[in-house]
């Protein structure tokens, strides 16, 4: 029989499942409440116990089964809305499943959101206490650790003062500090790192690798993906609330990519109300030096990006953007209008449908599979449009004098650069 004296969480077939009905109108005192229940009792009895239709059940997750080992640092991944904050939710005791079960061994300390754990009206001091009471932890135990969490967390000059005065970053680091700080056995970590500076960013990834090493288990729900494959040493790709995949981090964000990227060479955005908007896109092409829209690009041939838009009404400034991400969920380029229309700033861009390309060298990128986002702001000022993982493509490598010189190098991208040498 396989060893699991080293697995800390076990999670067997585990469903959430939530009811969601057509939007009506909500009584805003108490009397129009009462009112509404004398006047059709019945009717409000029938819908409170009337069973959900089909179409008002959504499962955020659904049949969800992994194992988690000792001192294992578990990425969970996953586009907005796979379930990956209602299964850490379940797993820190604040909802229950539908179905399922999950088995945890050990104290489990967690970070979902800003402030979470804390009281706004007590201080940073008091809240420390509260939440090593909540853990189980004794006051010997939290004094011992209390000037090493006051110090990680920057909040000396703060330390009491109630915490509803604290900035968000202030907000995070401390609730960090106290969730990391107050030996949790297992430390449970949502997407909230994301509010804090770099340098406290990178405090944090220390102390979770160091967690690691102490034997203590990690579960880290993020978006970065350079920042997971830095960290973690295990992955879960979640997909509308079922486990996609499962593995080794760099595979699962292999898998990632995979699964989010269109193997289309072309994207048409659907038509929305233009009341409220001043900008959308319309579609995005990749191009090949025929003008042929392809879903692979051969190096060292480069390639056009297309994109066409609508404005609606006269807009001074506006900025169309386009990042180009790898496979690793690296950022590798980002290129806008402004880049060769500097002017552009302080233009004013009548209402119309446009259509604009730019040019990428072949000769820039490394083979691989790439995600396409667009985005249109003003900037400084507000985002107009945005569409994310709009296309995917893949460039492939081909005999050539310029691919074979991009060979063995190091780097996300690749470029053959001039260089220009001189005997002094």
């Amino acid at each position: 029989m396989p060893d699991t004296s080293d697995v800390v969480l076990r999670v067997e077939g585990l469903g959430k499942r939530y009811r969601i009905g057509a939007r009506e109108e909500r009584a805003t005192t108490l009397s129009k409440a009462a009112a509404r229940v004398l006047k059709s009792p019945f009717a409000y009895l029938a819908s409170v116990l009337r069973p959900p239709r089909e179409d008002e059940i959504i499962w955020a997750l659904k049949d969800v089964s992994f194992e988690v080992k000792r001192g294992e640092v578990v990425g969970i991944i996953g586009r907005n809305g796979a379930g990956k904050s209602t299964l850490l939710k379940i797993l820190s005791r604040i909802t229950e499943p539908t179905e399922g079960r999950a088995e945890i061994r050990g104290r489990v300390g967690s970070l979902l959101e800003v402030g979470t754990g804390f009281h706004p009206e007590l201080t940073g001091r008091e809240n420390i206490y509260l939440n090593g009471a909540i853990l189980g932890m004794k006051k010997a135990e939290i004094d011992r650790k209390f000037d090493e969490i006051v110090a990680f967390a920057e909040v000396e000059k703060f330390i009491d003062t109630p915490v509803k005065r604290y900035s968000s970053g202030m907000y995070v680091r401390l609730a960090f500090a106290v969730a990391a700080h107050l030996e949790p056995e297992i430390l449970l970590v949502d997407e909230v790192l994301a509010v804090g500076d770099a340098a406290f960013q990178k405090k944090c990834l220390g102390k979770m690798q160091a967690m690691a090493t102490q034997e203590r288990t990690v579960l880290f729900v993020t978006h970065n993906m350079p920042m997971t494959l830095n960290l973690c040493t295990a992955g879960i790709l979640l997909d509308n609330g079922r486990v996609h995949a499962q593995g080794t981090m760099a595979a699962t964000v292999q898998e990632y990519m995979k699964k989010t990227s269109s193997s289309a060479s072309a994207a048409d955005f659907p038509r929305r109300d233009p009341d409220g908007l001043k900008l959308a896109f319309r579609s995005v092409r990749i191009l090949d030096d025929k003008g042929l829209a392809v879903s692979q690009v051969l190096l060292p041939k480069g390639f056009t990006v297309q994109l066409t838009y609508e404005v609606y009404r006269p807009l001074r400034g506006v900025q169309v953007a386009f990042e180009l991400w790898n496979s690793m969920g690296i950022c590798v380029l980002c290129s806008t209008n402004l880049d060769s229309e500097p002017e552009a700033v302080a233009r004013t861009t009548p209402a119309g449908e446009y259509r604009t390309r730019c040019f990428v060298p072949g000769t820039f990128l490394r083979p691989g599979r790439y995600l396409l986002t667009l985005s249109a702001s003003i900037p400084g000022l507000e985002v107009l449009a945005e569409e994310k993982e709009a296309v995917g493509f893949d460039v492939v490598d081909c005999e050539g004098p310029e691919a074979k010189l991009a060979q063995g190098r190091r780097g996300a991208v690749a470029p053959i650069l001039s260089w220009y040498t001189e005997r002094v």
